[in-house]
C-alpha cells in the first residue's frame, strides 16, 4: 500500500468557491480534474481555515484490487465499537454503529452506481445522476463525503442526512436510522464523531471491495458481539445462531414459501431460511418475508440487516405483534407457508383484555393469562399458519409445558386440534439473560397419517457443550437433534413418541419427563462388597496409626 498526498494552500475565497462546487458528489467534473492530474483516485478530503487561507487535503490510498477478507471486515467493525467505549454504554452501542455502516455502504455504493453510469453515458452526469441508476437515492449534502467533511457539529450533520436519505426514499428507508441522539455532545462529542467516521472511511463497502455474503456474514458478527456485550438485554434482540440453524432445519423452506416472523429481532431467523434454501439447492429469491418487531432501534437493524445480506423482497415492520398485527389479505389475518419466531419470554401485560374479543380471532384455544403472553403468541402464530401447508416453530419457557390454569386449558384445546408434531427440550443457559433451559414446539397444519393423535418429545438437555458464563449448542448437537426429530422413533433416554391419550392421562402436561424416562444407572456397590470395603478401610487404618505411632516414640521423653 502507497499513500500519496498533496497539499493545495490557496487564498480562501477561491479555494471556497471551488470546496463548494467539488464536496457535492453533483459537482465531481472539477474535482476530478484536479484528482486525475496527480493519479489520485479516490481520495479523501479534509479542509480547514487558518486565518485568510483555506488549506485542502488530498489523500489517496492506492490499493491492490482485492475484495475485504472476513476477517478485516469483523477487525474493522469491532474497532468501531471500541472507538466508542467510555463515553457510550456497550448496550448502546448498536443503535450508533449499525446507522454509520449502513450511511456508509449505501454512500459507496452509490458512488460505484454513479461512476459506472458516467463511464456508459461517456461523462453524462445528469445521466449518471438518474434515480433509476440507484438502488437508494443519496441526496445533494447528505453523501457521506459531506458528513466527512464536517468539523462543528458533526452529529447534527449526521442527523441531517439520515433525514433527508430516509425523506429520498419513502418506501425502503423510512425511519431506518433510528431515534440515536447524534447531537447529544456529552456522549458524542465532534472529535469522537470524526474519529469514528475516518474509521469507516479506510475501506470502501461497494460491491466490488466487498462480497455481499460476506458484508451480512460481517454484519451478524457485529449482532452477536453485541449481544456478548450486553448478556441480559441481548435476548431482546439475537437468538444463538445454533439454535436457529435448528429450527431453520427443522422448518425445511423451500422455493416459493413465503415467511414470517412475528418478532423478528435482527431478522436472523428469516435470513437462516434463506441460507437453509440456498444450501438445499434452491432459489432464495423467490422467498416472500416478512417480519415484526416492536422495538425501534431492533426493527430498523433487522431492516438494515436485510438490505446488507441484498435481499430485496422483504417487508419489516414495527409494532406491537400481540396488539396490532401488520400482515392482512384484505381484513383477515395474512398465512404464510412457514412461521418460526423466538419471542420475549413470560411477557406481562401483553394485551389480555384485547384478546376476549379478539377482532382477528387468535384466540383460537382461550385467552391467557394477563401475567404471561408465552400461549397468546403462539395462538397468533396458528393462526398465521397456512391451513393447507403451513409450519410453526417457536421457542418457549419450560413453563409454557406445564403451568396451570388457564394456560393448562389451552394446552388441552391445542391438543385435540392435533396440530403440535414435537416438543423438544434444549440444555440450560444457552440464551442470552435466560439461566433456564428454553423448548421449541413444533406445529403442522397437515401432519403425516403416522404421526396423526401423536407428539413426539425430545429431551436434549444434555446436547450442550458447557461454557464459563454460557453453554452453547454445536453443530454435532443440532445434526444429533435433527437426526432424532427427523427419524421420529422412540430413542433410549432421548426420544418418545408419545399418543394424545397418554398425554390425556397427564392431564395435558407436555412436561418432556413425563414421557422421556431417563434410565438410571445403579453403580452402588452390594452389601458384602460394601463390608469388605468397609474391613479393609479400617485394617488400612490401624495400620496407619501403628506406624504413627511408632515415628512419634524418639519425642516422648521430650
Amino acid at each position: 500500500m502507497q499513500r500519496y498526498t498533496i497539499f493545495l494552500i490557496c487564498k480562501s475565497n477561491f479555494v471556497a468557491d471551488l470546496a463548494t462546487k467539488c464536496s457535492r458528489f453533483g459537482h465531481m467534473s472539477l474535482f476530478r480534474i484536479l484528482t486525475k492530474a496527480v493519479g489520485m483516485l479516490p481520495f479523501k478530503i479534509f479542509h480547514f481555515m487558518q486565518k485568510n487561507y483555506l488549506c485542502m487535503f488530498f489523500q489517496k490510498k492506492c490499493m491492490i484490487k482485492t475484495r475485504l477478507t472476513l476477517s478485516q471486515l469483523e477487525q474493522y467493525l469491532a474497532k468501531a465499537a471500541w472507538i466508542l467505549k467510555g463515553p457510550v454504554d456497550a448496550a448502546d452501542f448498536k443503535i450508533y454503529i449499525f446507522p454509520l455502516l449502513f450511511f456508509k455502504r449505501i454512500s459507496d455504493v452509490y458512488d460505484e452506481e454513479y461512476d459506472e453510469a458516467l463511464e456508459e453515458s461517456e461523462g453524462d452526469e445528469q445521466y449518471a445522476k438518474n434515480d433509476e441508476f440507484h438502488r437508494f437515492i443519496i441526496p445533494d449534502g447528505a453523501h457521506w463525503n459531506d458528513v466527512r467533511a464536517t468539523t462543528e457539529n458533526v452529529g447534527s450533520a449526521i442527523k441531517g442526512a439520515f433525514s433527508q436519505i430516509e425523506k429520498a426514499n419513502p418506501n425502503f428507508l423510512t425511519g431506518i436510522f433510528g431515534d440515536a441522539p447524534w447531537t447529544n455532545k456529552d456522549k458524542l462529542s465532534d472529535a469522537l464523531l470524526n474519529r469514528l467516521m475516518e474509521h469507516y472511511s479506510q475501506y470502501n463497502l461497494s460491491n466490488s471491495s466487498v462480497e455481499l455474503d460476506m458484508l451480512g456474514q460481517a454484519y451478524e458478527y457485529l449482532v452477536k458481539m453485541f449481544a456478548d456485550q450486553t448478556n441480559k438485554k441481548a435476548g431482546e434482540f439475537y437468538t444463538p445462531r445454533s439454535v436457529v440453524r435448528l429450527m431453520g432445519s427443522i422448518v425445511d423452506a423451500k422455493s416459493g414459501e413465503t415467511i414470517y416472523d412475528p418478532a423478528c429481532g435482527t431478522a436472523g431467523m428469516l435470513l437462516e431460511c434463506i441460507e437453509h434454501v440456498k444450501q438445499s439447492g434452491g432459489d432464495p429469491r423467490t422467498l416472500k418475508l416478512f417480519g415484526q418487531e416492536k422495538n425501534l432501534t431492533t426493527s430498523a437493524i433487522a431492516r438494515m440487516n436485510m438490505f446488507l445480506h441484498n435481499i430485496v423482497d422483504f417487508k419489516i415492520e414495527r409494532g406491537d405483534t400481540l396488539r396490532t398485527p401488520c400482515f392482512f389479505d384484505d381484513d383477515v389475518l395474512r398465512v404464510f407457508d412457514i412461521v418460526i419466531a423466538n419471542p420475549p419470554f413470560s411477557l406481562k401485560e401483553w394485551g389480555a383484555e384485547i384478546w376476549v374479543n379478539d377482532v382477528y380471532g387468535r384466540n383460537i384455544a382461550g385467552v391467557p393469562p394477563q401475567r404471561n403472553g408465552d400461549l397468546a403468541w403462539v395462538q397468533h402464530m396458528l393462526k398465521s399458519m397456512n391451513p393447507q401447508r403451513g409450519r410453526v416453530a417457536v421457542v418457549l419457557p419450560h413453563g409454557a409445558l406445564f403451568r396451570k390454569g388457564a394456560e393448562a386449558k389451552i394446552r388441552a384445546a391445542l391438543l385435540e386440534m392435533d396440530l403440535l408434531d414435537a416438543v423438544i427440550g434444549l440444555g440450560a443457559n444457552i440464551f442470552y439473560g435466560a439461566s433456564l433451559s428454553a423448548c421449541i414446539l413444533i406445529f403442522k397444519a397437515r401432519k403425516e397419517t403416522v404421526k396423526n393423535r401423536k407428539v413426539l418429545f425430545i429431551d436434549a438437555a444434555d446436547q450442550i457443550r458447557t461454557g464459563r458464563a454460557q453453554n452453547f449448542l454445536d453443530e454435532e448437537h443440532i445434526e444429533k437433534i435433527y437426526q432424532w426429530y427427523s427419524n421420529w422413533a422412540d430413542v433410549k433416554n432421548h426420544a418418545k413418541v408419545a399418543t394424545l391419550e397418554e398425554i390425556k392421562q397427564n392431564g395435558y402436561n407436555l412436561n418432556i419427563p413425563l414421557y422421556v424416562e431417563k434410565e438410571v444407572v445403579d453403580n452402588l456397590p452390594s452389601l458384602d462388597e460394601a463390608l469388605k470395603r468397609l474391613k479393609e478401610s479400617v485394617k488400612q487404618s490401624n495400620e496407619a496409626e501403628q506406624r504413627l505411632k511408632q515415628l512419634l516414640k524418639p519425642f516422648a521423653a521430650l
